[in-house]
């Protein structure tokens, strides 16, 4: 199977978000229920059977929802992004050049630069120490020496052993000595030492025609005339020789040699450390034995063993095998073939041996030695590998070959019998070869039973089963096969190829990934063997790790040159695992011209998007901080096919696959990061205006790396920040940068952290680069002006007129009227250069409601007004800085940029506050202190403000500021002269304020806010670093993860939720049939001990745990069965603190509490019922900058459609979706009056109903057009508040309560009327509290007089509660709030005085 088709089909599954499948629960509740009309229950867009009939209207006969919509199927929130992103976090998950995987790459290489044959053979005349047996060993070289003259036989033998070496290391010099004398012995030696320099030598002594070694480790060589045998001592030969040397000796009590080697060794370590790491001993026996005699072997069998090993080992096995008797042996002499062509007998004999050969090493050495000897060198390589074979034949005529370092015995070991089988197979095609020449050549099963294996291992294995054994021998032979013409049977070669170094974290895994890569270049086996390698890498970084570790790099970085076109997705896969874990291999691939190969695979559009994307992330790791990557990919053209990927064919069409686009998107910033030349393409190729089109994707890691990009885009050092810009060119670039920064400040008010926290960063470096520029616009921000200024200025305050020329109207078409009104006193900008690309200004962003900036960092829309520019005034002289002309576009925009970075040092998230106020700090605003101030603007009229006698400038919105910058020290205040909008009450209003101060930074003093407190204040060092970007390391964590298997923990929580969905159902129908929920019995009472009493409280649906909150944001969890505390934690440590409601989301799954705040920010918890280790999933301000929401927000959630509605003292309702992270629209309330209730149907998707401060009540359908839907008086005459609002329980979707701060509470019927068909006067002007059960037919509600209310739908008073069941019997406090269970007749109230919390139930509850 193709790993292209498996990829195709899991990739898709797991770049999509994993929720849970519906359960069959879900379809067969316990108790008959309605029908239900499944348009109902959907979450796309207008329903069936259109919007419901509005007042006056007939009635529509529409059935009613099945349960099924009460237990939704969309999960939030659990996506890889909400498991938190920090620095550290992102760095860990991108690609690495240090750590695990950085060890494959070798800390040193070596090759054998020369090598020194020596043979001692003396022809015809037997050393007087030898007794030879008849018939005796006389082959050497698998030449008969008495066959020919003794010189002419000594001279080919000669001869033969140079060729035979030769195959191994060609590019080795070679030097011969036949029969030498110590002198030529010495010159020799110095000969190839200075040659080699600091290359290896290889020293081949042959000592068949002298004596044995003496005991004091000496070899024997000649006099001139052959009449003596001269000892050398082994001391000079290595001090000839010196280090890094490799030594052979086939001579009989080889032995004695390494012992003396290793004693000289040891006696100069102290001197010479190096001299015993690089030198290297192999000796044909012990010091006790001889060479075997019998004429079975070659006299020479150890060196044969060495240098022609495929032949040596046929001949040993043949005489061992069932083929003895009916083989002629003289025909392994003619096996047909070349050894480095597999494709031939030779050739695939010679490729199983190396494979074999291999494995034994790599499963029973050591691993550092391993690589040391295997993989340091090729000749050493070859040698040792063919040792192996060595030991086997000669330890069978009892002959022990040893070496240094020494290796553990191999020759029994069962890899052995694979390769006797392998070879039988082989000799048993050979008689038919040879009388046939034109035979076909059949390969054996070798290979492909080793891949089968691998694959049933792979089916069942894991990292922590230990692997079959045999499985290695596969991937460790394609060493040496890449290049069959050249490399046949070697090790990588180092100066071309890194060495490769094992560095896995279990022993028992050593042996696993070896079995794929052997047959990686064979036209037969080649793709399975990918793919099977593919599988293999997805498994984990140890996989990687073990793959590199034993020699896949240089393989597939070959196969890049292949044009096959099978094998393109396959190998993008396996170089995307390689570079998620070792980044270093962007230097190989640009070297090699590697990534044209994932240009053109990115370019091509017969691929899927998930494989395109993955290209996309290679390329992404080429270019990442290497600047010859970056231009080579330029060269390439890489800019121009991103950005024409990035665009869709047609703009009506669905958006490409979000994973490709988010790396399109950091490709293209990694590109051109820190390299002007490419940033310049970027902009000349109109990428700002194709990346700003993505920041409304609906993905928030498409959006944040789309952040990325346009932030990267930017060369905010250079040109930009000159004071004048003569070139046009530079001229346009400004005006190009300018356009993104304008876009980046629009999206600062994103839903989602990741993505607001890339705007701060990328703000943070605009910062840096306009540095200067910033600080003299803050300080002329800031700086106070003559009263005179003011007077000279038409009044603002009847800046909503639609007469006026302040109005936003005439604002957003330019700025001229207003700077025909300043006059000389500031220089505005009249151009467009402020406006968006289609000449309008965009208004989606609270930062930026006009083209001039806003009065104030924090933005309002009760000030749609703007200032006068807030720009630099001609020749003013600022802290040292002199300007010799204005720039008014760059004045707006580092205007606007002060305001937008003022709102981000307050972000409800902390990371992203953080840098925020480093942003701040780095143009001299050093502290940020958010404190609360009241004004009260009952004495003025509406469209009219009244002002305070005292200096102050041009006017602002409702913030004040004290700042000191630089030289400068400032006291300035701004009364808030900001008008209200007209459908907003005049009077008491508390207003957010800033303040900017000197303060020591080692003293707290005046800092309300601890978060923003001076030993926050990052010091002078630190700002010196700037934050750094977490998206793209974050984001290289996708690939690092297995991508072709699912995920055990989806099974576990398709289990739990299936058990959740049962346990729900079941109460769904028991809620049903209970006919009256008296909640008489108060079963459980908790002291919350908050100071400011209970403001919200929630039970969990699936485990007996309450939750409540107060005033200041403490949140505590408690468990009502046991009486115990479960946990406890601050929603947020800010001076600025108010709570509003807690809401369960996912509450069927791994349910996330949300948190949200009175200013309008909300924050969502997970693992909140575990001691300690709540973990803050997301946060975010609902009312965007609408700061005239006050602290009077409402909010609640649907989990049907995943949105969050949010509103309060303001003129809209702004609908969110938390899957994508984004406001998804904003609803005009077309009311005069505030909202003071919310409440989503659990029913209908879309359906929210919203309760006024006048006593009106609306539906709203966010799928109708219209989206209002209903509106009614229930409460006319009276004018009081509604206080809560709810859908009737069951499954009606068109029957709601409300209840208003008079205490009555009204049941209305949308379908049929706007007034209401039942009233009950529950409490008289004190009513708190509303709380409406999901299923079960009751109402609660609750007085500030101390009492607590239960009805039926009915009307009927079925509970009242006063006292405390205890023996005092004590009022119960006034309630401040009152929750149901979800599923069960519970009901939570909290008091607002004495803090307690308490549970009521039925009196037969269990």
């Amino acid at each position: 199977m193709a790993l292209g088709d498996l990829m195709a089909s899991r990739l898709v599954h797991s770049s999509s978000s994993p929720s849970p499948s519906p359960s069959p629960s879900t379809a067969a509740p316990t108790a008959p229920l309605p029908n239900h009309h499944h348009n109902h229950v959907t979450d796309d867009l207008p329903v069936a059977n259109g919007p419901e009939p509005r007042n006056g209207l007939e009635p529509a006969e529409v059935e009613k929802p099945a349960p099924v919509a009460y237990l939704p199927q969309v999960v939030v929130l659990c996506e890889q992004r909400h498991e938190g992103i920090d620095e550290a976090a992102a760095a860990a998950a991108g690609p690495s050049t240090s750590g695990l995987v950085s060890k494959w790459r070798p800390k040193d290489r070596m090759k054998t630069g020369c090598v020194a044959l020596v043979l001692c053979l003396n022809i015809s005349v037997d050393p007087p120490d030898v007794i030879k047996i008849s018939p005796c060993a006389r082959m050497e070289c698998w030449i008969d020496p008495f066959s020919m003259a003794p010189p002419k036989a000594l001279e080919n033998i000669g001869k033969t052993l140079h060729s035979q070496y030769e195959r191994w290391q060609p590019k080795a010099r070679y030097k011969l000595q036949l029969d030498p004398t110590v002198e030529e012995v010495k010159k020799l030696c110095n000969t190839c030492r200075k040659y080699a320099r600091s290359e290896r030598v290889l020293f081949h002594y042959n000592g068949h025609g002298v004596p044995k070694a003496t005991t004091n480790g000496e070899i024997w060589v000649f006099n001139k005339s052959y009449t003596q045998y001269i000892p050398l001592p082994i001391t000079d030969l290595d001090s000839w020789l010196k280090t890094p040397s490799i030594y052979v000796f086939d001579c009989s009590a080889a032995g004695i040699i390494v012992k003396a080697f290793l004693e000289r060794l040891d006696w100069s370590s102290s001197s010479s450390s190096s001299s015993q790491k690089d030198c290297i001993l192999l000796a044909a026996c012990e010091a006790h034995q001889t060479l075997p005699q019998s004429a079975e072997f070659p006299a020479d069998v150890f060196t044969a063993c060495l240098t022609t090993p495929i032949k040596m080992a046929l001949h040993w096995f043949c005489k061992r095998s069932l083929l003895r008797g009916s083989m002629d042996h003289s025909l392994i002499d003619q096996i047909p073939g070349r050894q480095n062509d597999r494709k031939t007998l030779l050739g695939e004999l010679n490729w199983i041996f190396t494979a074999i050969t291999d494995t034994i090493a790599w499963n029973v050495l050591p691993h550092d030695l391993f690589q040391r000897l295997f993989r340091q060198d090729l000749l050493v390589a070859s040698l040792f590998r063919n040792f192996l074979l060595a030991e086997r034949i000669m330890r069978s005529a009892n002959c022990s070959p040893i070496s240094y370092p020494l290796l553990p015995p191999t020759h029994q070991h069962h890899m052995w019998d694979a390769w006797d089988m392998a070879a039988e197979i082989c000799l048993s095609k050979l008689p038919q070869l040879i009388a046939d020449p034109n035979a076909e050549f059949q390969p054996s099963p070798f290979f492909t039973e080793q891949l089968t294996a691998f694959e049933v291992w792979l089916d069942h294995g894991s990292e922590d089963k230990k692997p079959p054994e045999q499985l290695p021998i596969v991937l460790q032979a394609v060493q040496g096969h890449l290049h069959n013409r050249s490399l046949a049977n070697r090790p990588i070669q180092a100066t071309k190829h890194p060495s490769l170094h094992y560095a896995s974290p279990d022993r028992s895994l050593c042996s696993l990934p070896i079995t794929t890569l052997e047959v990686l270049l064979s036209q037969s086996h080649r793709f399975r063997a990918l793919v099977l390698l593919g599988r293999f890498l997805d498994m984990g970084p140890w996989a990687v790790d073990l793959a590199l570790s034993v020699g896949i790099f240089p393989y597939v970085l070959k196969l890049l040159q292949t044009s096959a076109m099978e094998l393109r997705q396959i190998l993008v896969f396996i170089w995307t695992k390689i570079l998620s874990l070792d980044k270093s291999c962007q230097v190989d691939l640009v070297k090699d011209g590697g990534h044209a190969y994932f240009i053109r695979f990115l370019d091509s559009l017969d691929a899927y998007p998930e494989q395109r994307a993955m290209a996309a992330f290679v390329l992404a790791v080429i270019v990442d901080g290497h600047r010859k990557g970056q231009e080579a990919c330029i060269h390439a053209c890489l800019i121009d096919v991103c950005l024409r990927h990035l665009q869709p064919e047609n703009p009506h069409d669905a958006q490409t696959e979000p994973l490709l686009l988010q790396w399109l998107c950091l490709c293209l910033g990694k590109l051109w990061e820190d390299f002007p030349e490419a940033q310049l393409l970027g902009l000349q190729s109109n990428a700002p205006e194709i990346l700003i089109y993505l920041l409304s994707e609906p993905q928030p890691e498409v959006r944040a790396s789309a952040v990325f990009a346009l932030g990267n885009l930017l060369d905010m050092g250079s040109t930009s920040s000159n004071g004048v810009d003569d070139d046009s060119d530079d001229d346009e670039k400004v005006k190009a940068e300018i356009n993104v920064i304008r876009s980046l400040l629009q999206v600062s008010s994103d839903g989602s952290p990741l993505v607001r926290c890339e705007v701060a960063i990328a703000l943070t470096r605009f910062a840096s680069g306009h540095n200067k520029h910033l600080k003299s616009v803050a300080a002329e921000y800031w700086k106070p002006q003559t009263n005179s200024l003011l007077k000279s200025l038409p009044s603002l305050a009847n800046i909503s007129s639609p007469n006026n020329i302040y109005s936003p109207n005439n604002i957003r078409q330019g700025s001229s009227g207003l700077a025909s009104h300043i006059g000389p006193v500031l220089r505005v900008g009249s151009d467009s250069s402020a406006t968006g690309r289609d000449g309008k200004v965009s208004t989606s962003s609270p930062i930026a409601t006009s083209s001039i900036m806003h009065g104030s960092p924090q933005s309002d829309d009760s000030s749609q007004h703007s200032d006068s520019g807030i720009l630099l005034r001609e020749n003013a002289s600022n802290g040292g800085l002199s300007y010799t002309r204005s720039r008014p576009v760059d004045s707006v925009i580092y205007s606007q940029y002060i305001s937008t970075m003022c709102s981000v040092a307050k972000d409800p998230y902390p990371r992203i506050a953080t840098i925020g106020r480093r942003a701040l700090s780095l143009i001299g605003v050093e502290q940020v202190v958010m404190k609360n101030s009241r004004f009260n603007s009952g004495g003025a009229h509406q469209g009219e403000t009244s002002v305070p006698p005292s200096n102050f400038g041009m006017a602002r919105s409702s913030s004040w500021f004290d700042m000191n910058s630089g030289n400068f020290s400032i006291a300035f205040r701004t009364p808030p002269v900001s008008p209200p909008q007209h459908d907003y009450l005049t009077g008491l209003r508390r207003v957010c304020s800033m303040e900017f101060k000197s303060h020591p930074m080692n003293s707290p003093e005046g800092l309300a806010d601890p978060l923003l407190s001076s030993a926050a204040t990052p010091s002078n060092a630190e700002l010196s670093i700037l934050p750094q970007s977490t998206i793209y390391n974050w984001s290289c964590g996708h690939f690092a993860r297995p991508l072709l298997t699912g995920s055990d923990d989806n099974e576990e929580a398709h289990a739990r939720r299936e058990e959740r969905e049962q346990i729900a159902l079941d109460c769904i129908a028991k809620c049903q049939r209970s006919s009256a929920c008296k909640m008489t019995s108060q079963i459980a009472s908790w002291d919350t001990r908050f100071d400011s009493g209970t403001k919200a409280a929630l039970l969990l649906p699936f485990s007996p745990i309450v939750i409540a909150a107060d005033e200041n944001e403490q949140i505590r969890v408690w468990n009502y069965d046991d009486a115990l505390p479960v946990n406890s934690f601050q929603n947020h440590k800010l001076s600025d603190r108010g709570l509003s409601k807690l809401l369960l989301i996912n509450e069927l799954d791994e349910s996330l509490l949300l948190a949200a705040s009175s200013d309008g920010n909300v924050r969502i918890w997970k693992n909140f019922t575990q001691k300690g280790g709540q973990k803050l999933v997301t946060a975010f301000s609902s009312v965007q900058g609408h700061r005239a929401a006050g602290r009077s927000i409402v909010i609640d959630w649907q989990q049907q459609s995943g949105c969050l509605y949010a509103s309060g003292d303001m003129s809209s309702i702004l609908v969110w979706d938390l899957d994508k992270e984004q406001l998804l629209s904003t609803i005009q309330s077309s009311a005069d009056s505030a909202i003071s209730a919310l409440s989503a149907s659990q029913v209908r998707s879309g359906h929210f109903a919203a309760g006024f401060a006048d006593g009106s009540v609306r539906i709203f359908d966010v799928r109708s057009p219209d989206r209002l839907i209903y509106m009614a008086r229930p409460h006319a005459p009276r004018m009081e508040k509604v206080v809560g609002i709810g859908f009737q329980p069951g499954f009606d979707p068109y029957k709601i309560v409300s209840a208003s701060q008079a205490g009555d509470i009204q049941f209305l019927d949308v379908r049929r009327a706007a007034e209401p068909y039942l009233t009950i006067e529950a409490h008289r002007g004190s009513l708190t509290a509303l709380a409406v059960h999901r299923h079960a037919p009751v109402v609660a509600s609750g007085s500030a007089k101390q009492m607590i209310k239960v009805f039926s739908l009915e009307g009927e008073q079925l509970t009242i509660i006063r006292y405390q069941p205890s023996f005092m019997g004590q009022r119960i406090g006034s309630v401040n709030c009152l929750s149901f269970h979800p599923y069960k007749s519970l009901l939570a109230a909290g008091a607002g005085d004495n803090a307690l919390v308490s549970i009521y139930a039925e009196e037969n509850y269990k």
